[in-house]
């Protein structure tokens, strides 16, 4: 079986790349909105990406809840930019559950998280923390980036 380190995914600029190509030792993957509640949670993501030379997060925008990701890529780099001055690796808009699901959250769905729930992405800024061997953590929207055990 393909580790999830090696699964690809489409980019921004239409090419394609895995969480291993990014480069890193370890990696936070979140699915993200601007328009939601939790959006604030980007700020901790980049002081998470600038304080930990291993780790790389990398954002999947997606549109699935509530309909709080409407942008296109330019304004959702723009607001992320300008607004977070986020630096760490945007992906290209996907979905994260349904038919439609990119291959690499067919896998990250499988893990659980602390309370044990493994399934369905419940709602934007889930978080999966995945190390080089390709064990996943999951974290919930609750999870703040501050509170997690890097």
């Amino acid at each position: 079986m393909t580790s999830v380190l090696d699964l690809p995914f489409p980019t921004m600029n239409g090419d394609t790349t895995t969480l291993r190509a990014l480069g890193g030792h370890r990696w936070l993957v979140v699915n993200v909105a601007s328009a939601c509640g939790a959006t604030p949670q980007y700020a901790g993501l980049q002081t998470l990406h600038e304080a930990h030379d291993d780790l790389t997060v990398v954002g999947f925008p997606c549109n699935q809840f509530g309909a709080q990701e409407p942008g296109t890529h330019g304004e959702i780099c723009e607001f992320t930019s300008s607004k977070y001055s986020v630096t760490f690796p945007l992906m290209a808009k996907i979905e994260v559950n349904g038919d439609d699901r990119l291959e690499l959250f067919d896998r990250l769905c499988t893990a659980a998280d602390q309370s044990g729930y493994a399934g369905d992405v419940r709602w934007n800024f889930e978080k999966f923390l995945i190390d080089e061997s390709g064990h996943v953590q999951r974290f919930s929207t609750r999870d703040t980036p501050d509170t997690l055990p890097l």
